[in-house]
């Protein structure tokens, strides 16, 4: 079967933007982002050499969550405006690359994401999913992996491939747990506040011990350390929204699963418009020399 890659837009973007100089157009127009965006497609596809690429971006919050919680995502900062200036443009870089964009106005990218990627696992084909987002650890499978971009801090790291035993080894969980995991611990990226002096150790503890967050809440009066005993059965309903928060959204309809042609002309139109020359130099040997690649 096919080799997918699912790319979450935002993620690489920001990387892209950050790991880039402020490279800009002779109006002034920031390209930096956008540098780095076409320059980490093409070294992702050169290297995994995948069927085909799917990139998921955003349109808006997640109107189930909210709902549950409305303070989901409240403490994160503005999109910095040179990179906000440049994700319309990202977007269309990408499709002129002939890679699908999937969007979905209410609905988070990373549930689309997670529910295209359990979809072609089941079809059986094989998905890496291009993310430093440790929520996206819940679908990891035989068939569905994690490539995790180089550490900022340390980008002599490279891309790493986290499977189901790299899951095991990073959280002390399995991809199941991993919902109940963030549940007990929080997740600051999105605002849901973990149980309060719970880390990292003491949740895979009570999950190796206990299986799953309702087992934990079953078991209160027996935790250890024993100070959380009452601490969890208070909070249980808590804890329960959290995992609701944290667990994907599956069901969510899937694009077909095929490769989408590049628009060459269109693609050397932007980046001549948009004077990346060294990107058109190459984009011009990679669509119209593809023998080089």
């Amino acid at each position: 079967m096919a080799k997918w890659l699912l790319v979450d837009g935002f993620n690489l973007a920001f990387r892209a933007f950050y790991g880039m100089p402020e490279l800009t157009r002779s109006d002034g127009f920031p390209t930096g982002a956008l540098h780095g965006w076409v320059k980490s497609l093409w070294r992702l596809e050169d290297d995994e050499k995948p069927s085909a690429t799917l990139v998921f971006f955003d349109l808006g919050g997640s109107q189930d969550r909210l709902a549950l919680h409305p303070e989901y995502k409240a403490q994160r900062q503005e999109t910095p405006e040179p990179l906000e200036k440049q994700i319309p443009v990202i977007k269309q870089l990408t499709r002129a690359m002939g890679l699908v964009g999937v969007e979905r106005d209410g609905v988070e990218s990373d549930d689309l994401l997670a529910a295209q990627a359990v979809a072609l696992s089941k079809e059986g084909h094989d998905v890496l999913i291009v993310s430093a987002d440790k929520d996206f650890a819940q679908v990891v499978n035989d068939r569905i992996k994690i490539l995790l971009p180089p550490p900022t801090a340390n980008p002599k790291l490279g891309w790493r491939v986290l499977d189901t035993s790299g899951v095991a080894e990073k959280f002390g969980v399995t991809p199941a747990q991993i919902a109940d995991y963030l549940a007990l611990v929080g997740d600051a990226s999105d605002n849901i506040p973990g149980l309060a002096g719970v880390g990292p150790k003491t949740a895979a503890k009570w999950l190796q011990e206990h299986g799953t967050l309702e087992g934990v809440i079953a078991n209160a009066a027996a935790l250890k350390p024993d100070r959380f005993r009452e601490v969890v059965a208070t909070d249980a309903e808590r804890l329960r929204l959290n995992r609701q928060l944290t667990t994907f959204n599956l069901g969510l309809p899937t694009v077909e699963a095929v490769r989408a042609e590049p628009q060459v002309g269109e693609l050397l139109r932007l980046l001549e418009e948009l004077e990346m020359k060294s990107t058109l130099a190459e984009a011009r040997k990679r669509y119209m020399q593809p023998e080089l690649f």
